[in-house]
């Protein structure tokens, strides 16, 4: 098997390889120097990208971003038929379309990639990896996979990993700047934000309970409630009170004017959970 990019990520992948010492892994990577401590190990270096792909019949991708896998590969696309490739380097659900459609044109195997972990999860049972597209391939590299990380085969649509992943990651950055927006607030007036986060951090964990609760309301289409409503949930105070303690209220004037469309539309009478109706594509 073939590892194409050693930076933080395809190190940690090509070093959890190595563990097994019935593994064969060829490393490559367009900086030279970074193979140094995986060749230690018993990886092999190759001198080109062709010498790297035509090593076995697994090809590994972790590079930069989605441009620089098509920098890669293209000039060997030749080399790389019949072969797999599996991709992990992020990039966004109709990058990795793109790729199975070009994979397919050249007889490659593609699976799709999206890493739910840090480098130095890699390997363990906490690191988690999406993956879309080929599922004959899935299959059969489920070994190597597995290596990595809990592996999770997502959907047909090579598109679908990248998608949770960031999905997901929209999630969690959006959840990152409400925190760190709250704790700009208080330490306006002299709290800590350590002090913030001992308050927040239980709090906002058990608040994560409502999201089975309201994506219940979203697939039903149903936002009537008997709880609070819309307009019972006027957000504008808490843009004023960042604005007067000097903060930007941005984070939350985003949410009130979310919720200020859909009172204006005339259902200020429904569920929060509406919000999603100013969220999603029609």
């Amino acid at each position: 098997m073939t590892v194409l990019g050693l930076g933080a990520m395809g190190r940690a992948l090509a070093g959890s390889l190595l563990a097994e010492p019935a593994n064969t892994v060829t490393v490559w990577n367009r900086t030279p120097g970074r193979d140094a401590d995986l060749v230690a190990r018993g990886a092999r270096p190759a001198t080109s990208v062709r010498d790297a792909v035509t090593a076995g019949p697994l090809v590994i991708v972790c590079l930069y971003d989605h441009a620089s896998v098509h920098a890669t590969l293209d000039p060997v696309a030749d080399h790389l038929r019949g072969r797999t490739v599996v991709n992990l380097t992020t990039g966004t659900p109709n990058e990795a379309r793109e790729l199975a459609t070009w994979a397919e044109r050249h007889g490659i195997d593609y699976l799709d990639g999206a890493i739910m972990a840090i480098p130095s999860m890699i390997g363990t049972p906490e690191a988690a990896i999406l993956y879309s597209g080929s599922q004959p391939a899935f299959e059969e590299h489920r070994q190597v996979l597995d290596a990595w990380a809990t592996s999770t085969y997502e959907d047909a649509d090579a598109g679908r990993a990248s998608l949770l992943d960031l999905a997901m990651l929209s999630a969690m950055y959006t959840m990152f700047a409400g925190f760190l927006h709250g704790a700009a607030m208080v330490t306006a007036d002299g709290v800590s934000a350590r002090e913030f986060a001992a308050r927040a951090t239980p709090f906002l964990a058990a608040m994560t309970s409502a999201f089975e609760a309201d994506a219940e309301i979203v697939d039903s289409g149903s936002y009537a409630t008997d709880g609070q409503t819309l307009d019972w949930s006027d957000l504008s105070h808490l843009v004023r009170v960042s604005e007067e303690q000097g903060v930007d209220p941005a984070p939350i004037a985003m949410v009130e004017q979310l919720r200020r469309r859909q009172v204006d539309a005339g259902h200020g009478g429904d569920a929060f959970a509406r919000i999603y109706e100013s969220l999603r594509r029609t």
